[in-house]
């Protein structure tokens, strides 16, 4: 028999020996946040992520969703770039692609799997076969709410997990077993009376402190949604074309934010500094080839050009953003004529008004 305690110090050590900055226990008692996401879906904030309903309250109930959990097994993985004003600075720039820091390397549920599988398996070598199930985002999971209650940080007022010596560019993972390990301290808040996320926020989606109201979340409008992006919002969204970080940089702790050196999270292909026009030109096969192994093919060809367009509809008339709307107004998907033509009758209402 082994001791709980023990091995649960041994569990932080092989998970930091397999790149993961903090590995904390959490029970699976839920209750509170189970009555918080039952009535985000009841308002019908989550939009058009029916998933999120789908699976009852298996989400914050991880003995029902897998038999037999005692405890759950949280981990965290650094992916800041140490370098927020780099970020400022692309989204100043209208003519350039701003891409969430996240989604500028490889596909982080395919890092983190990886590594959580090796986990369990080292595991596995010192106990014999236990019971676990990992997830990267990949099933019911409160992974902010286990994270919070496992020590690795506390929910801010924009829903992302905080750590106060590292800020909040992290990931989140899961192992969900039937080790009787020892739970953990859960983090407490240092939010205080701030509110620069809420404020910060192009679309106000940061509805009230710790709500987000999805239907007006860039990351949604330009990722999970597969419709017209509301009219309303499109001039908000800037040149965010796959997700948006704005609350994350207005966030006082992520000063304490520490470059992360995984070489996964590595930029590819030079999104960090991409002009709209050049993305834009992009076809299937380039996109497909340049988003292989990315969080980006999420969003699909149709909604990687639909964004796109939206962002060049923000962007200065040039003569380039022009021509490359124009290249493009007889795309075969008529999602992406739709937010074309936005953007071009966009410069021209400007034109006349100029005039």
């Amino acid at each position: 028999m082994h001791d709980p305690a023990a091995l649960a110090r041994n569990i932080q050590t092989w998970g930091r020996e397999l790149g993961f900055q903090q590995v904390g226990f959490a029970g699976v008692e839920l209750g509170e946040d189970e009555a918080h996401l039952r009535d985000w879906l009841a308002k019908g904030q989550h939009g058009a992520m029916d998933y999120m309903a789908r699976h009852g309250d298996k989400r914050s109930r991880p003995d029902e969703l897998v038999p037999g959990t005692l405890r759950v097994i949280s981990v965290r993985m650094d992916y800041g770039t140490g370098d927020d004003a780099a970020a400022w600075a692309t989204l100043d720039d209208g003519e350039r692609a701003y891409v969430a820091r996240y989604a500028l390397g490889r596909d982080y549920h395919k890092v983190l799997r990886n590594r959580l599988q090796k986990l369990c398996d080292r595991i596995a070598a010192e106990v014999g076969p236990f019971g676990y199930r990992a997830f990267v985002d990949s099933a019911p999971v409160l992974e902010r709410a286990l994270a919070r209650d496992a020590g690795l940080g506390w929910i801010g007022k924009h829903s992302c997990l905080i750590n106060k010596d590292a800020g909040s560019w992290f990931f989140l993972g899961e192992i969900y077993t039937d080790l009787p390990l020892p739970v953990s301290a859960p983090a407490s808040a240092h939010c205080g009376t701030c509110t620069r996320c809420i404020t910060v926020c192009p679309t106000g989606a940061i509805v009230a402190p710790y709500r987000v109201d999805a239907r007006r979340c860039i990351s949604y409008l330009t990722i999970e949604l597969r419709e017209s992006i509301p009219e309303e919002l499109r001039p908000l969204i800037g040149n965010r074309v796959f997700g948006c970080d704005d609350c994350q940089l207005a966030c006082p702790w992520n000063k304490f934010a520490v470059r992360s050196e995984e070489p996964d999270f590595r930029v590819r292909h030079g999104l960090d500094r991409a002009s709209l026009v050049e993305l834009f030109a992009w076809d299937e096969e380039t996109f497909l080839r340049n988003t292989e192994g990315s969080a980006i093919r999420r969003a699909g060809y149709e909604g990687w050009l639909r964004n796109i367009a939206v962002a060049l509809g923000n962007a200065e008339g040039t003569p380039e953003v022009r021509a490359a709307l124009a290249a493009r107004r007889g795309h075969p998907s008529g999602l992406v004529r739709e937010h074309v033509a936005w953007a071009m009758a966009r410069h021209a209402a400007r034109d006349s008004q100029s005039a």
